[in-house]
């Protein structure tokens, strides 16, 4: 495809642009082929370029409108600069065409990291939630897919506090990664989004998936997820146990502990059960905690003991007064357990009744019989969900069983031990 040299070179590349968009996927990957020919072009003529967008459609001429924004904003912006290049390129994502921009995935992803490292240069993480989200609707090609979008957008929705944004990428089936990186960084910055929320057990769920993942080195981001999920065990759960899963690497065996001594022992001091000890321990390693902002996971941790010496004393006791408990569990008085009694019935952590008159707690049998259309709907629910991750699971086990890399492997390893077989085992058979 070769350009009109007798007018602008700018003006040529956008009138073969609105040519070439939205008629045939033919021509649509001639227009592609053109622009990458021209993108150095683009990039060093962008000023000249910058004022051609004026003539382009977002949603029509996507493709060659992609080109063009990225190669103009590829320099260095000054502040003054980057709230209008934050309006253009948000702009640019809620219209743009998906089929267009996946022909250029690369170039789509640039300009929305650009565009996030822009909202956070501008401190303003809020303005960048709704573009990525959008932007990782179009970018993927299904919900099943980590896109190298996702952590930028979950760090955006912590920044600013919008966790239940985060929620809604949270909840799909991942099954599809094409980078370590971007697998680890998603479940940490989702399992601080759901700490947030205190969905305690979607975050052990998260956190849990960066200790395990495979790794051949120690990472920064599996430390901290290592710590959090310490943290957020005590927290949901009252214990936490120090030994891996068989399919941990050995990497994070190895050096995980090493990396997260103040919190190993905090378990250990935590599983004495004495609060005022705990308390010590917390004081005597604030600096730690805070340096590793987790202050805040560390106290709820310690008041998540009140909450286990409570729910303790209901496998033991049918009543018990208000005094008593402020005693047994080392509160400062009854109204202060009071107080967390009622907290933890309204959180459905305990079932109990409180009379006023003579400060007597009464200990009940959860109330759930399992049979009302609420439940039922629930459990139909799991259960479908687990079929079809039973059916994928299925699905991806014929698939790797027929790669021919894993083939290759599994059979130079079959043979292999079939020679060492031949080795160890005697001879039976005389000839």
């Amino acid at each position: 495809m070769n350009l009109n040299m007798n007018m602008n070179y700018a003006e040529s590349l956008v009138l073969q642009t609105k040519r070439l968009s939205g008629t045939t996927s033919e021509d649509l990957n001639c227009l592609h082929s053109l622009l990458k020919q021209s993108e150095e072009t683009l990039r060093t003529e962008s000023a000249r370029f910058a004022s051609s967008l004026a003539d382009l459609d977002p949603f029509k001429h996507s493709l060659g409108y992609l080109y063009i924004l990225e190669a103009c904003t590829a320099g260095t912006i000054s502040k003054e600069l980057a709230n209008e290049l934050v309006l253009s390129i948000a702009r640019f994502i809620s219209e743009c065409d998906a089929e267009q921009i996946r022909l250029a995935p690369e170039k789509f992803i640039s300009l929305c990291k650009r565009f996030k490292d822009q909202v956070m240069q501008l401190e303003a993480p809020i303005r960048g939630v709704a573009p990525l989200l959008t932007a990782i609707r179009k970018l993927q090609s299904s919900s099943e897919q980590l896109t190298t979008l996702h952590p930028d957008f979950l760090l955006l929705c912590v920044l600013a506090k919008c966790y239940k944004t985060g929620l809604c990428v949270l909840e799909d089936d991942i099954f599809e990664v094409d980078q370590p990186k971007d697998f680890f960084l998603y479940c940490y910055y989702g399992g601080m989004i759901c700490i947030g929320q205190k969905r305690y057990r979607k975050a052990l769920e998260l956190l849990h998936n960066v200790v395990t993942a495979p790794m051949s080195s120690i990472n920064a981001i599996a430390v901290e997820a290592y710590k959090k999920y310490i943290l957020v065990s005590l927290i949901h759960l009252g214990q936490f146990s120090t030994s891996f899963p068989k399919y941990t690497s050995s990497v994070a065996q190895r050096n995980l502990k090493k990396f997260s001594e103040p919190y190993i022992d905090l378990v250990t001091c935590y599983g004495n059960g004495k609060i005022s000890e705990l308390e010590a321990y917390v004081e005597e390693n604030r600096d730690k905690f805070e340096n590793d902002h987790n202050l805040g996971l560390v106290k709820q941790v310690v008041s998540s003991m009140y909450k286990q010496n409570i729910q303790r004393l209901t496998q033991t006791y049918l009543t018990l007064s208000l005094q008593d408990i402020a005693n047994t569990v080392q509160l400062n008085s009854p109204k202060e357990a009071e107080m967390h009694v009622l907290q933890m019935i309204q959180d459905g952590e305990i079932y109990a009744t409180i009379n006023q008159k003579d400060g007597m707690v009464r200990f009940l049998e959860d109330p759930e019989q399992y049979k009302t259309c609420e439940m039922i709907e629930r459990i139909d629910s799991s259960i479908q969900r687990i079929m079809t991750l039973s059916k994928k699971l299925t699905a991806i086990d014929e698939h790797i069983s027929c790669d021919p890399q894993y083939l290759a492997k599994a059979g130079r390893e079959r043979q292999r031990l079939d020679f060492d077989d031949l080795d160890s085992v005697p001879q039976k058979f005389n000839i």
